[in-house]
Formats: C-alpha cells, sequence, structure tokens
C-alpha cells in the first residue's frame, strides 16, 4: 500500500466491527520527514483503501511537538483506545498520551478526541525521557491488571520497560523492566505477543491458556534492523526469560533481513490471525529524489505471522486477501537448468508480479565448504563475497528480478547451499548491488541475506517473490527467511522489465513448479 507524502512507522493496527484500520506516521506537507501526525485508511479486505484525514495530530501541551507511535487496544465493552506517544517540548522530552473514538457508531472511527486527563505516563528520574516512546499494545494479567510495555534505553542497554493498570488510566512503572539486554541500544516500536505452539492461527495479546510461547520484537535505533526472540512469560515475576536456544542482541533472528523496520502486529479475531505491518523505506537517500518523486516510504504487505512448528523461529507469508490481485498466470514445471542456464518467464508484467518456485536438486554432494572465517560474519557480508554471479557446487540458484532485456540491471533473490561442520547452510540472499544505473553515493544498494533453518531432507527449496516496481519483497522456504529490498531501476521499469529463473552452480538443478502472476493494482481513494 503506497502512501502519499512522507510516511514512515505503521501505527495501531485493529479489526474492529468488520473494519481494519492502519493508522501510520504521515507528514502531510511533503515527502521529507517533519510536520509528523496520525493518517488514517482503512480496508474491508487489506487490499483496497480508503484514505480518511489524520486522527492524531499534534495540538495540545502534551503533545505540541509531535504524535509520535503506539498501538491499539480494544477494552472490555468493544471500546477502542490509542496509546502514543508525544513530544512536549523543543528537547523532544516524551510522555505516553491516549485517544479515543469521538462516535463509536460511526464505522470508519474518523475523529479521535485526546482527553485532558493526558498525559497518562511522564518518565521518572530513572529514564531517559528523550528515549522513551512506541507503547504496546496492552495485554490483561491474570490479576486483572493491564500492561503495557514501552521502548527506552539505559547507557546502551535496551529496555522494554513495564507498566501496569487496574483502570487503563492511572499507570505505575513495575519495578523492573519485562526484559532488557546489553549494548543493543534503544528500543524502538516493542511488540510483545503470544504465539500457538499447536496451530498457525494467532493469539489475542491478553491470551493466558497453555502451549502458547511469547515474541518479543524490538526495532534497534542502532543497527535499523528487527530482532525478536522466543521465550516464556513469568506472569508472577513479570519477566520475559527468552529461551536459551536464542541470541538477544544484533545477531539474534531478524523478521526481515532487509528494508523492514518499525513493524508493528494486531490480532485479527474475523481470520483468526495474527498479522504484522512493516514501514520500509526509501534507499535512494537525496531528499531531492523524493521531493521530486512526490512521496517517500511504503508499508510492505500485511503479513500472517506464526511460530515454526520447531519452536525456533516465526514464520511469515502475505495474508491470504493478496491473491485477491492475481491475474494473467504462467507456469513451469520440471524445468532444468544446468550450470550457467537462464530462463526467461514470459507472459506476465514482471515489474509488478506474484512468483512461488520450487527448485530441487538430486544431492547435495557438490555444496562448497563453508568457511569457518564466515561464522563470526552477518549472513548479507557472506552474501557480499559470494554473489549471483560468483560459481558455486550448489548454488546459487533463483530468480532475476527487475531486470533489464541484457542485465545491465538486475536483483537476484537466490539460495546458495554450504557444507558445515555438522550440517549444510543455506544462505539466501537478495542483492541490490546491480539493481540500477543510477550512480549517487547516496545510494544504499546492500546485499542483503540471512540463512534459511532448513533440514534439505526433501532436498527442495521453495521460494515467493512479490515485486512491486520498487520494490522485491521474498519468501524463503514457506516463509521462514523473509527479505525486503528497495530497488531503482532505470532501464528495467514498467514494460522494460524483465524476470528470469537462474542456475550458477555445478549441481543441475531442477525447477519443480513455478507459478507467476501479474499483479493488478489495489484501489486506494
Amino acid at each position: 500500500m503506497h502512501a502519499f507524502k512522507y510516511t514512515t512507522d505503521p501505527n495501531a493496527p485493529m479489526y474492529y466491527n468488520g473494519i481494519y484500520h492502519l493508522f501510520y506516521q504521515y507528514n502531510p506537507k511533503g515527502s521529507v520527514w517533519g510536520n509528523i501526525v496520525w493518517a488514517h485508511s482503512v480496508s474491508k479486505n487489506l487490499i483496497n483503501w480508503i484514505n480518511l484525514e489524520p486522527a492524531i495530530y499534534p495540538s495540545k501541551p502534551f503533545d505540541k511537538y509531535g504524535t509520535w507511535s503506539g498501538s491499539a487496544t480494544i477494552l472490555p465493552g468493544n471500546k477502542p483506545i490509542i496509546l502514543y506517544t508525544g513530544i512536549v517540548d523543543a528537547n523532544k522530552t516524551q510522555v505516553q498520551n491516549y485517544a479515543v473514538p469521538a462516535n463509536l457508531s460511526d464505522p470508519y472511527l474518523r475523529e479521535w478526541i485526546k482527553p485532558d486527563n493526558n498525559p497518562l505516563i511522564v518518565p521518572d528520574i530513572s529514564i531517559n525521557k528523550t528515549q522513551f516512546r512506541d507503547p504496546t499494545t496492552a495485554w490483561m494479567g491474570q490479576d486483572g491488571h493491564w500492561r503495557i510495555l514501552v521502548g527506552s534505553l539505559r547507557k546502551q542497554r535496551g529496555l522494554a520497560i513495564l507498566y501496569k493498570s487496574r483502570d487503563f488510566i492511572r499507570w505505575v512503572k513495575a519495578k523492573h523492566p519485562l526484559h532488557s539486554s546489553p549494548n543493543t541500544g534503544n528500543w524502538e516500536c516493542p511488540d510483545f505477543f503470544p504465539v500457538s505452539l499447536q496451530s498457525t492461527n494467532g493469539l489475542d495479546a491478553s491470551y493466558y491458556g497453555e502451549n502458547a510461547k511469547f515474541v518479543l520484537k524490538n526495532s534497534l535505533d542502532i543497527t535499523r534492523f528487527e530482532y525478536y526472540t522466543i521465550g516464556t512469560y513469568d506472569t508472577k515475576k513479570d519477566r520475559y526469560i527468552p529461551d536459551n536456544t536464542f541470541v538477544d542482541g544484533w545477531k539474534g533472528l531478524r523478521l526481515d533481513y532487509g528494508n523492514f523496520y518499525a513493524s508493528k502486529s494486531f490480532y485479527d479475531p474475523s481470520k483468526n490471525r495474527r498479522i504484522v505491518w512493516a514501514w520500509t523505506n526509501e534507499s535512494d537517500i537525496l531528499p531531492d529524489d523524493e521531493i521530486k518523486k512526490g512521496w517517500a516510504g511504503i508499508q510492505a504487505i500485511p503479513r500472517k505471522v506464526w511460530l515454526d512448528p520447531s519452536g525456533k523461529q516465526l514464520v511469515q507469508w502475505p495474508v491470504e486477501e493478496l491473491q485477491t490481485l492475481r491475474k494473467q498466470n504462467v507456469q513451469l514445471s520440471n524445468k532444468r537448468l544446468n550450470k550457467g542456464e537462464m530462463v526467461e518467464i514470459k507472459g506476465i508484467t514482471p515489474a509488478q508480479a506474484d512468483v512461488e518456485v520450487t527448485f530441487s536438486f538430486a544431492n547435495l554432494d557438490k555444496a562448497e565448504q563453508f568457511n569457518p572465517k564466515w561464522a563470526d560474519l552477518y549472513a548479507q557480508d557472506a552474501c557480499a563475497i559470494k554473489g549471483s554471479t560468483i560459481q558455486g557446487g550448489l548454488g546459487p540458484f533463483g530468480l532475476v528480478t527487475l531486470a533489464s532485456k541484457n542485465l545491465e540491471e538486475y536483483t537476484p533473490v537466490f539460495f546458495r547451499v554450504f557444507k558445515a561442520q555438522r550440517n549444510y547452510k543455506v544462505l539466501m540472499c537478495s542483492d541490490a548491488r546491480r539493481s540500477t544505473l543510477k550512480h549517487s553515493e547516496a545510494m544504499y544498494k546492500p546485499s542483503f541475506a540471512g540463512y534459511v533453518d532448513v533440514d534439505l531432507v526433501d532436498k527442495k527449496l521453495s521460494l515467493r517473490s512479490l515485486i512491486d516496481n520498487s520494490v522485491v519483497e521474498s519468501f524463503g522456504a514457506g516463509g521462514k527467511t523473509c527479505i525486503t529490498s528497495r530497488v531503482y531501476p532505470t532501464l528495467a521499469i514498467h514494460d522494460n522489465a524483465h524476470l528470469f529463473a537462474f542456475n550458477n552452480g555445478t549441481e543441475t538443478i531442477k525447477i519443480e513448479t513455478l507459478n507467476a502472476w501479474s499483479m493488478g493494482t489495489s484501489n486506494i481513494t
């Protein structure tokens, strides 16, 4: 969903009385950061949207200098309430405020009121008042008290500060954070929610039954990536404890290994699922480019999110409603790709497409040895060393998206399989380094990458890529590893874009099945 002007963090997504609501940080006066208000859009199907007037904007002493990110909670009696961060002075002192609908009978909840008993939460002397923001959706504890988290830091320790309230108005800071982690810097946009151990269904934030784990996600201000752990929530001590298999820091699991930040999830009771939304910013950096375009920043495709059966990670997949935009379809099956071979996928619009492909291979014998020196590298560093043009054993193979006819420009999304000491490591890359001929030192063209936790017993790897002109969202192995890239081709645009499948490894790869669709455009009014 593209927004006009400058858009950033998705805020307070919710489903209320048959309508999906998305709010987001937005500058109505230009395509650069500033003048931020809460834009408001509504939808019945997550695909076609109606843009409404801004719901929250600076207007009171408790938010005069800014209305920053926050979340929605549905209170008993089916009453929605928004918590958000207000900026109260030129020093960026941050407080937590609330807003409520002016008229619950309005199906679109167009108007929101900020009562005069704001702010609800003011930072005490122990809190860094300029790094204190982004309240979460509230959850009800077994003691009947509401709880929320607010992101912050102390020195370089990231904090999820916990507050409790009986009536949602008077909030008391807990004696200790729900969780913290050293050397991670400021935690932005925290998200805390339960996930089922038994199904892909979502759970309400206040769920306390058995057969569930909890997820704590933070957007790290320093790295601009999203990290999460899965663990247990000790409700008596109000402590979150990550499972000991998780790295609780910069080398931990990410929701997405690419251009994906400030995500916010919500429980959708209409389809029993948890949906996550995120901001995908521009990568051409220069404000002049954004001013020329007249807009900057998009919201990623909403994704259903659930716990992998292994319990070791989350899985994400585009919401099923996206399939309603599928148009022309082409298919391939049992197509062999020898070393160096490419096959063009024709008959669709490659600049705006949905591609699902399953690759298979006869054996793992030709997998390259994993260099032990790479163990301390991030996956994207390994991808930068071993790109799509460097021939390997088992891989690189995958898709070449947004490609010009003679491959002057292209963004490959691909796998590479390595033989490690005890098992195999699967590297998934979305490499923007050759995505454009546009020359600027400010262009951000990284080789995004993540490892895919898959056992390869069936000798298959699947990939889905959503391609939309300047964005490629890719989902490896059914959504175990996700990478979003923003790219700005100059040749491979509109009807001049091409799509290929390729293999650059010595092991022959078979395209078991490939389904590709031209994608229509959602209706935004």
